[in-house]
């Protein structure tokens, strides 16, 4: 057998769409897996002075966490939706409580990668993990035994 090859833009688009979604939820999930490790660990430039975020300190260290584990999951897309709504959620919390006071605007208070990674992960909640994750692996439909006979309608 040939592999169908698309012959129009739209054909183009639905073939690439999984490996999109895929690619789309690999990239933001690493990226957001790094601010939390550099968060946490001090990796990668550390946190915004340089360091770490102090154990248990609220909010930091939680969204922290949330940004290391969240994005290892979506990342991995293990628990995709529910791990992306609470990432989602959790950048929401960070806009309004951390930069809306500074300003109106993203541009104007910072909070350009907080509102980003928001819709990003609201939008992976959304459309789902993509034919390549654990997600797939680990939900399987059972396989189908030998079918069973049809119900014989009965005389009565």
């Amino acid at each position: 057998m040939s592999a169908h090859v698309p012959t129009t833009p739209r054909e183009a688009v639905e073939t690439a769409r999984p490996l999109v979604l895929t690619a789309y939820r690999i990239v933001v999930g690493l990226l957001f897996a790094c601010h939390g490790a550099a968060s946490l660990f001090g990796v990668l430039g550390g946190a915004k002075a340089g360091g770490t975020v102090p154990l248990g300190q609220w909010p930091g260290w939680w969204a922290a966490l949330i940004q290391l584990v969240g994005g290892v999951l979506v990342l991995l897309g293990a628990g995709t939706r529910t791990a992306a709504l609470l990432c989602s959620g959790s950048m929401a919390y960070a806009y309004f409580t951390v930069h809306q006071e500074h300003a109106l605007l993203p541009l104007q208070n910072g909070g350009e990668a907080s509102v980003m990674f928001c819709w990003a992960f609201l939008a992976i909640a959304v459309l789902g993990s993509g034919p390549y994750a654990l997600d797939r692996l680990l939900t399987r439909p059972p396989v189908a035994g030998p079918a069973e006979p049809a119900a014989q309608p009965t005389s009565g």
